[in-house]
Formats: structure tokens, C-alpha cells, sequence
């Protein structure tokens, strides 16, 4: 008998997937002679890192979390580090073996049945982990310990339902080309109407396609005082390379590999002309290839570079960029080495007006570390907090009385 209409369409189906995202963080622990004696259950933290949607943060206690361990054990504790009600997750603790031999310590839940399913944390705060983790003496005698650092390696995994119903039919369609199609139309320099003069090099390209993407490039050859007709532009106090990588980016609207073009994989090379190109952007009005610019100076910013950067970011209008070169530079673990670069004397000379709003983000960081210190003293600290025995109920940032799972 045939199914009628209304009978195949009351048929349907779906299933419920149940699975993790998982997420890694790297703890490395640097002087860690210098941490012991803080006391038991007093912690330091790892920075906070995100993995299925929330943040989570490393405790390791060098003297253990409890008192009644008498500093034999340190204790090593993962904590929710963001809001968050009854979030569970699967844990993995890997203490690094650093003798190459690979024999790490590791405490992991994945791929193997739990009793109980997944860990359940019911608020931010909530921690699980082992109070005793290694005993100390031990592991300041095992291959654990190089050079007085120690290396820990956590994964996250947030347990994650999602439905999935029947999949239709479906046509893939490939990403969109166009900007490899344009780079390739500039690189055969098929149907170019301008030739650009850059120092001893000379480039080709299409006058339509340069006034579609920058307002000079529309003025100069389609505004009211534009030539539709020339066919030649000598281009000033830009380097060859620079103007090439602009070019590039203007056919294919990404920021090109800047060691291909330099021939070089040196960090400093590749900021110097990142540096180079932001200023081009902004000379022809290419608002992205800035901001890319800025994006990329600002993941390459070091003591040797920050100077200059900040410079540059003040010169052209980047107050994004400037806003993180001077809270970079005002660190106090790193302001010593920016000015011993050469980049600072440059900055005194050419911009001493951030001098003084560089004076006054150090002053800023300067009060916040007076009022951490006092804080400390007072036992209001979050750094070094007191937190409860196991099974004992906790106060959250909130206020909140809530129970960490171990």
C-alpha cells in the first residue's frame, strides 16, 4: 500500500549530539624556588583562557591547599574563571616531563568512562583538581623542574548537546576568487593604462580599479582637477617594496606576506615595513590596509619596536594602536629595555608630547600596583586568596555562598 501525502510528511527524524570543545592552555611557572613558602592556600594563577564559551584559569599551590598537608604536597586545582551555571566539562592536567623522555605526569578524563559523567561546576569560582597533586619533594628532584621552571599543560573540554535534523541536499560553492583573479590581471599586467615611478622600479597597473579603492588614486586621475589621461605618476618618498605590497593589496584586499616580499623572515624586517605600509595607507586613503596594519604592529610589538610603533601611531591617527603602545611600554618589567631602543630616542625627537602621556599611563599603573599591594595586606586580595577547605561552601565574586567539586 502507497504512503499517501499526508503520511510521508509526518515522518521525520533528528539526534541529539552530545560532544566537547576542547581547548588547550600552556602554564609555564618561572622561578619556582622563589614561590614555595607563600603558605598553604595561597595560589598563583595562570591568565585566564577560554575555551567553549567560558573563561577558566590554572591555581597552582606551592605549599599545598591545605594547611593540614604541611607544605608536602603542591596542590593544582583548575577553576571556572567566568559566569556560569552548572557547566560541565571534562579536565585534563599534564605535568611536563622537561627531560625530553616524555614520561609527563598526566591526570585526564578523556577517553575513558566516568562513574558520574562529566565534572559539573555550578558557579564561577568553582575548581576541580587535586590537592595532592605531587609531593614536593619529589618533584623538586624530578626531571619535572629545569633551569627552576615547571611546565603544565591544561585541556578543557565543555560538554556541548546540540540536534541535528535531516541534512537537504546541497550544492557546495566555492569561495569567492576575485581578489586572486584581480592579482593575477596586475601580475600580467594585461590591459594597464598607468606606470608608476618608484625611485629606480616601475610598476603597472589599472587607473579604474586604483580609483575604486582609494580616494586619492579617484581624484588624481577622475576628480575635478584629475587627468583621465595620463598615463605616468612618479611616486615619492615611498620604497619600492612598500608601493609593491600596497598594489598587491589593493587587487586582492589582503595584507600581502611580508617576508616574501622583504626576502626575510626577521621579526624586526617584517615590523619595520608593516610600519612603512601603515604610513602608505594612510597617504592614499586605504582605511582597511590600515587597520590590518595596526593589527598586525600590534601582535609584533616588543621592547625594541614599541617606541617607533608608538610614534608612527601618532603620527597617522591610530589611536587604538597608540593606546596599547603606551600601556605596553609603561610596564614596569619591560619600560627599562624601551628606553635603552634605539626607537625612544627617536620618540623623544620627534613626538616628546607622548613623553609626558606615557609619564602619566606609568603613574596610572603605578597607583593600581600601590592599591593591589595594599589590598594584599588588608587579606582582600584576589592573588594569594585563602580559599576554603574541600567540601566547604565558598563565596563567589558575587557574594554567593557556593561548593567547589574537587
Amino acid at each position: 500500500m502507497v504512503n499517501s501525502k499526508a503520511d510521508i510528511e509526518r515522518d521525520s527524524c533528528s539526534k541529539s549530539i552530545n560532544e566537547t570543545v576542547n581547548g588547550s592552555h600552556h602554564f609555564l611557572i618561572k622561578g619556582y624556588s622563589l614561590a614555595k613558602g607563600m603558605g598553604a592556600g595561597k595560589y598563583i594563577s595562570s591568565d585566564t583562557f577560554t575555551v567553549g564559551g567560558y573563561d577558566w584559569a590554572i591555581y597552582f599551590y606551592p605549599d599545598g591547599k591545605n594547611a593540614e598537608d604541611n607544605s608536602m604536597y603542591v596542590s593544582v586545582f583548575i577553576a571556572l574563571a567566568s559566569e556560569g551555571t552548572d557547566v560541565r566539562a571534562l579536565f585534563e592536567l599534564t605535568l611536563l616531563d622537561q627531560s625530553g623522555k616524555g614520561k609527563h605526569k598526566v591526570h585526564s578524563h578523556f577517553d575513558r568512562a566516568l562513574e558520574s559523567g562529566p565534572y559539573t561546576l555550578k558557579y564561577r569560582g568553582s575548581m576541580w583538581g587535586y590537592k595532592r597533586f605531587f609531593r614536593r619533594t619529589t618533584l623538586e628532584t624530578s626531571d619535572f623542574i629545569k633551569d627552576d621552571c615547571l611546565a603544565m599543560h591544561c585541556t578543557v573540554g565543555v560538554v556541548r548537546t546540540r540536534v541535528e535534523g535531516p541534512k537537504q541536499y546541497t550544492i557546495p560553492i566555492p569561495p569567492s576568487d576575485i581578489g586572486q583573479s584581480l592579482k593575477d590581471l596586475l601580475e600580467s599586467e594585461v590591459g594597464c593604462d598607468i606606470t608608476f615611478q618608484v625611485a629606480d622600479e616601475t610598476f603597472k597597473a589599472h587607473k579604474l580599479i586604483l580609483a575604486a579603492r582609494s580616494p586619492v588614486f579617484r581624484a588624481q586621475f577622475f576628480g575635478l582637477v584629475g587627468n583621465p589621461n595620463m598615463d605616468k605618476v612618479v611616486v615619492e618618498d615611498v620604497e619600492p617594496s612598500i608601493f609593491k605590497a600596497m598594489l598587491l593589496f589593493i587587487y586582492s584586499d589582503k595584507l600581502p606576506d611580508v617576508d616574501e616580499i622583504t626576502g626575510s623572515a626577521s621579526v624586526c624586517t617584517s615590523t619595520i615595513m608593516v610600519q612603512h605600509l601603515l604610513a602608505a595607507a594612510d597617504r592614499f586613503g586605504l582605511d582597511r590596509l590600515k587597520l590590518l596594519c595596526e593589527s598586525k604592529l600590534c601582535k609584533e610589538v616588543s621592547a625594541e619596536t614599541v617606541a617607533t610603533t608608538l610614534a608612527l601611531a601618532e603620527q597617522h591617527r591610530c589611536p587604538q594602536l597608540k593606546a596599547i603602545c603606551l600601556k605596553f611600554a609603561a610596564t614596569p618589567s619591560i619600560l627599562g629595555a624601551v628606553m635603552q631602543s634605539e626607537g625612544f630616542g627617536y620618540l623623544e625627537e620627534c613626538c616628546p608630547s607622548l613623553l609626558s602621556e606615557l609619564l602619566g599611563v606609568i603613574a596610572s599603573v603605578d597607583e593600581n600596583l600601590t592599591m593591589l599591594s595594599s589590598k594584599k595586606r588588608s587579606g582582600s586580595s584576589i592573588l594569594g586568596l585563602d580559599l576554603p577547605a574541600d567540601g566547604a561552601p565558598a563565596e563567589s565574586a558575587s557574594g554567593r555562598r557556593i561548593r567547589r567539586r574537587f
